[in-house]
């Protein structure tokens, strides 16, 4: 007689408490201060912009906007040398933070610190030692070439020394965006993967690593464009008259004007920051892979979209692969499926 094997009972499973939510009122009452904070300012200037005493409701303060002397130039001023900031910075950031990820790890502490430079000079240093230096022109350099490069940098219809002092502003956000965004990626792994297909140098740049860093490049756009629309101090102080400089010289004969101006740029400001997040929206680029010939995963079923036959075997005696193309191979046996 066999002997009876004792079955063990199965552990019976805790009975799962469904918790309650409770609702959280801190969410709503957070928000609403929140929106409070934000919204009460922008309520206060619009309503002092259309409400006149002794007037009532008008508009005119809109109105006359576009038929205004200078804004039309001060925008167009401003958007300029935000396109042509953003520009110069990513230039000069990206390849620098591509270099130095791909280059000894001690270098990324040195171009951080230069990066942030900026933040610890204040923008009325800054501006005066411009000032300083453009001085020299027609101090030390007035009979040479160079007397001309110092006028042109001076362009009132363009002033490209505003270019160059936006750039050195906006370097520390533009770093912090872009370095963040290269944390999230393995540049060597995708570079060397890249170089082995043949691509160069330029193309790896422009084809592998920016496209994946299009959430980071929209952000440093938005900052520098927010930064160049904004400032007031470098811009003043060297005599240019952009769009935050035409702003503060209209409030002193038309403030409420001048009021609605600002309301308008912070609305045109929020336009761009939407258009710039849409653009930063977008799949990552994969990394290029090496010719046409179809991966491990293709079966019989591919077709004549699968890569080219792997060529005969050599004199060594091998039999000759088949093509990915060609006869499927035998079914290989499923142990218990016979």
């Amino acid at each position: 007689m066999a002997a009876l094997t004792p079955v063990s009972a199965a552990p019976v499973a805790a009975p799962v408490r469904t918790a309650r939510r409770r609702p959280r009122y801190w969410r709503g009452a957070v928000l609403a201060v929140a929106g409070l904070y934000f919204l009460t300012p922008l309520v206060s200037s619009f309503v002092f912009t259309v409400h006149v005493p002794n007037q009532g409701v008008t508009f005119a303060a809109y109105s006359g906007i576009l038929s205004a002397d200078g804004f039309t130039e001060s925008l167009f001023l401003s958007l300029s040398l935000a396109a042509a900031t953003i520009a110069l910075a990513l230039l000069l950031v990206v390849p620098a933070l591509v270099a130095v990820r791909l280059g000894p790890p001690r270098l990324r502490a040195v171009v951080e610190i230069v990066c942030m430079m900026p933040l610890v000079v204040p923008p009325i240093a800054l501006v005066t030692g411009i000032a300083t230096v453009l001085r020299w022109g027609p101090e030390h350099f007035s009979r040479t070439p160079l007397y001309q490069t110092f006028l042109a940098v001076q362009n009132e219809s363009f002033p490209v020394v505003l270019v160059l002092a936006y750039t050195v502003l906006a370097l520390p956000f533009v770093h912090r965006s872009l370095d963040a965004g290269l944390r999230a990626v393995d540049v060597p792994t995708l570079v060397e993967a890249a170089r082995n297909c043949g691509a160069g140098r330029l193309y790896v740049i422009l084809r592998v690593i920016l496209p994946n860093l299009r959430s980071s490049l929209a952000g440093a756009s938005f900052l520098t464009l927010a930064l160049v629309l904004g400032e007031y101090t470098v811009a003043s102080l060297l005599g240019f008259r952009p769009f935050a400089v035409w702003i503060v010289s209209v409030s002193g004969a038309e403030a409420r004007m001048s009021v609605a101006v600002s309301l308008l740029s912070l609305l045109i400001t929020w336009a761009l920051l939407l258009v710039l997040s849409r653009a930063g929206t977008g799949s990552s680029a994969s990394v290029p892979t090496a010719g046409p010939s179809a991966g491990p995963s293709a079966g019989p079923s591919a077709g004549p979209s699968a890569g080219p036959s792997v060529p005969a075997a050599g004199p060594s005696g091998t039999a000759p692969a088949t093509s990915a193309s060609g006869p499927a191979a035998a079914p290989t046996s499923v142990p218990g499926k016979e």
